[in-house]
């Protein structure tokens, strides 16, 4: 039985990229000083400051709530408030939006619930049951982060915080480089650029790996929703999902070192790639199309046509 580095006590956890041992108290304290690390390099809080957070239920959006309330909710100066989007899956999402509400209560901050039938007249099981020549994520994903993106306008948010840790980020990163999209992997979040009717995002914990942000869930007590959606079978991103894992598990320090060499070549992709000069969509959301139309009405519109 192992002991903990900082305190000597027994079933310590090994963080295999760093060599450390940890219980369960220092390993919460280990993810909390990351995380304000990260806020203190994503953000410059000025005052007046209003930060959404997208919590789904998942134990990545819900620790983030946590730990932004733990650190920012003691600021009067700061307000937070829970965003959850309601996809229409049956069977899927109606189990947690109730979960993600007696959470929110319990921190003491609004609770917005946004649905995909609301804003699209389309539920994901509408689109998942359409003739499509994408997968449902791609639908999702983007009819998400819209929806997201209005609702955290519509609140008059300074900043969105969205639940990905260092497995997603590495994930993303290791995707756009094997498809050479260099011009996404310039604008991948936190976003250290603003555009028109497009809310910042910061990602509180990007250097977290998923194996930490379920121990740290765990460890506080932080109940979550653990199923998977029914269409993520569907996702590309399980492919680099497994390369990821099967690197880390040979080469532990994997993510991190591919984070890292992100941010190395950040500014030179930002200099090769400015921010795009954004249109208005006829829905009023921004788009960078030359037809005038955003992605979410250009997808909606594909499926209205095969209806």
């Amino acid at each position: 039985m192992s002991c903990c580095d900082k305190c000597s006590r027994p079933s310590a956890i090994l963080i295999r990229y760093n060599g450390a041992r940890l219980c369960k108290k220092h390993l919460c304290d280990f993810v909390s000083k990351r995380v304000r690390h990260e806020l203190r390099k994503q953000i410059k809080l000025t005052g007046d400051d209003r930060v959404a957070i997208a919590v789904s239920g998942g134990k990545d959006s819900m620790v983030t709530a946590h730990l932004l309330k733990d650190i920012l909710g003691p600021r009067r100066d700061i307000e937070l408030c829970a965003i959850t989007v309601d996809e229409g899956i049956e069977g899927y999402r109606e189990s947690c939006i109730p979960l993600v509400g007696e959470s929110c209560r319990n921190l003491d901050i609004e609770h917005i619930v946004v649905s995909f039938e609301d804003a699209y007249g389309l539920t994901m099981d509408q689109i998942a049951r359409a003739r499509r020549n994408m997968s449902a994520c791609t639908y999702c994903g983007v009819l998400r982060r819209a929806v997201l993106n209005r609702a955290s306008r519509e609140w008059e948010a300074t900043r969105l915080a969205t639940g990905l840790n260092l497995d997603d980020t590495s994930q993303s990163i290791l995707m756009n480089f094997s498809r050479g999209d260099v011009e996404r992997l310039a604008r991948l979040g936190p976003h250290r650029r603003t555009q028109p009717n497009l809310v910042p995002r910061i990602q509180p914990l990007r250097t977290i790996p998923e194996n930490e942000v379920a121990l740290y869930a765990i460890s506080k007590g932080i109940k979550y929703h653990n199923l998977e959606c029914p269409y993520a079978a569907e996702a590309l991103r399980n492919d680099y999902r497994r390369i990821v894992v099967q690197l880390e598990d040979r080469y532990p320090g994997t993510r991190h070192a591919i984070l890292k060499s992100h941010e190395e070549i950040l500014g030179a992709l930002e200099r090769i790639h400015p921010p795009a000069n954004l249109r208005s969509c006829e829905c009023g959301e921004p788009t960078v199309s030359s037809s005038g139309k955003c992605k979410v009405c250009e997808l909606i519109a594909s499926l209205e046509e095969d209806r």
